[in-house]
């Protein structure tokens, strides 16, 4: 005999399912009906509520929440067209150390935060022009982008505001941000400097001189 706990098996070896995606898969046909028994599966611990409408059976995250690209899916099941950036990405590459930071990404769209149950999600908005300088992948059906460390510490500086005083050659921004750039390979400051070069943006040019000044001296 089956009963509504069934209606969740075909669901379990998914990222992820929406209300509507439920109610068409099971054939419940009153929407209050169908949100009272997510409501309740929640509340069990039988899904995840990954934000309003959208959710993760219970034994998925279970299975698959080691997984080393598991965070990145999370994040570009919640905000599409998005790229993992900023801390999340230079923080995984060692250039920055300090603390633990939220997962971070970047958009053409609104910034947003997102909080659930596997963590916050920070989206940044970028001009449209820069959105660039990332690898796309697949994780169970789901596409997710990963900016390099170049194009990640470009995002970190161009949406991060810096004291004129560090537009200086003398005085390392490197240091007073925390940031380990003395062994950032060649290939990578030579992307990074395309990046700066490509925007035209005059206050990334002066943050360029003052690595090259400071940390990454021929």
């Amino acid at each position: 005999m089956s009963t509504k706990r069934d209606f969740l098996k075909p669901f379990e070896s998914i990222p992820y399912f929406t209300i509507e995606g439920f109610r068409q898969a099971t054939g419940m046909d009153h929407p209050n009906q169908v949100r009272m028994l997510l409501y309740r599966w929640s509340k069990a611990g039988n899904i995840l509520a990954l934000k309003k409408g959208v959710y993760m059976a219970g034994r998925f995250y279970q299975h698959h929440s080691g997984d080393p690209v598991f965070t990145a899916a999370i994040s570009a099941i919640l905000v599409p067209h998005s790229y993992l950036s900023l801390e999340f990405v230079l923080q995984r590459h060692g250039i920055l150390t300090d603390i633990t930071y939220p997962i971070t990404a970047i958009t053409t769209k609104n910034t947003r935060r997102i909080v659930n149950r596997l963590g916050t999600f920070w989206y940044r908005s970028i001009r449209p022009d820069l959105y660039r300088g990332f690898v796309i992948s697949e994780y169970h059906g789901i596409h997710f982008a990963q900016a390099s460390s170049a194009k990640a510490l470009f995002d970190y500086l161009y949406l991060r505001k810096i004291p004129p005083a560090f537009h200086s050659w003398n005085i390392s921004l490197a240091e007073e941000l925390r940031l380990n750039l003395d062994d950032f390979p060649k290939a990578d400051q030579e992307e990074f400097a395309r990046y700066i070069e490509s925007s035209e943006i005059r206050k990334m040019k002066l943050i360029l001189e003052n690595f090259r000044s400071t940390v990454w001296r021929l």
